[in-house]
């Protein structure tokens, strides 16, 4: 899985699932370019990506606004592969998601990523084609307790996925999504901590168990299914959402 002399644009890849997957890339050859609303920790990414041999830039980008994004993308002058990961959570039901956090979960989980794909998909045109991956989750196709807004988030992302497949399957423009049970990322460990004091080892355990496998995903693994999907070896797929739950849309009952 080979990716010299690609280039690769990762949304959120500050951090968690994102980071993970930037580090992969690179291992794997491709030059990097994290997109991330913290650029802190976004080059924090990029120097751990210099500094084991690879090639990184970043750009601090707030993928809600569709005027910054344009202005990042212009800055870029090829792009092979787009890698749109970056969104925020939320937990509440229909009567209680305020407005304010509907509107935050939409901007970020929904705009953002058609904000990307508005900005990167003439790139890929030009380029003769290319990859897209989009970071749906299980909340797309199962119901889940107290996820409203995520849920429909990234019920929005599934079909975009989808959609752009269809459109641009004539440009060589491969585009499939992933859908990922729980991962532990540094998010999961905040949320035990906020909400759970004392308890987050019960919690996380309790959590895990909802999982068939036993556990959470690790980014690491959410990682390499990524790049599989974006290499030459992946070529015949477009059009697809990837389920990596541990068995949770198949095995609960």
């Amino acid at each position: 899985m080979k990716l010299i002399n690609k280039i690769a644009v990762v949304t959120g890849a500050g951090s968690g699932i994102g980071k993970a997957v930037a580090m992969n890339l690179a291992k794997n050859g491709a030059h990097v370019i994290i997109l991330d609303f913290n650029d802190a920790a976004a080059k924090i990414t990029a120097d751990e990506i210099i500094l084991e041999g690879g090639v990184a830039h970043y750009y601090k980008t707030d993928v809600s606004n569709q005027t910054n994004v344009i202005e990042v993308f212009s800055k870029i002058e090829k792009i092979d592969i787009l890698i749109n990961s970056a969104g925020v959570s939320h937990i509440g039901q229909a009567t209680n998601t305020s407005e304010a956090d509907f509107d935050r979960v939409y901007n970020v989980n929904v705009k953002g990523v058609y904000n990307c794909l508005f900005a990167a998909l003439p790139k890929l045109q030009k380029n003769g084609g290319g990859v897209i991956i989009n970071m749906a989750s299980i909340a797309a196709h199962v119901g889940l307790n107290d996820r409203f807004a995520y849920s429909m988030s990234k019920g929005a992302v599934f079909a975009m996925t989808l959609s752009v497949a269809k459109d641009y399957i004539k440009d060589g423009i491969r585009c499939n999504s992933i859908s990922p049970a729980r991962v532990h990322t540094p998010f999961v460990d905040g949320f035990l901590a906020k909400n759970y004091p004392g308890k987050e080892k019960e919690m996380f355990e309790k959590l895990s168990a909802t999982q068939p496998i036993g556990r959470m995903a690790t980014p690491d693994e959410i990682a390499y299914l990524i790049a599989y999907l974006v290499s030459d070896e992946a070529s015949f797929i477009t059009g697809t959402d990837y389920p990596i739950d541990g068995g949770f849309l198949k095995l609960n009952s």
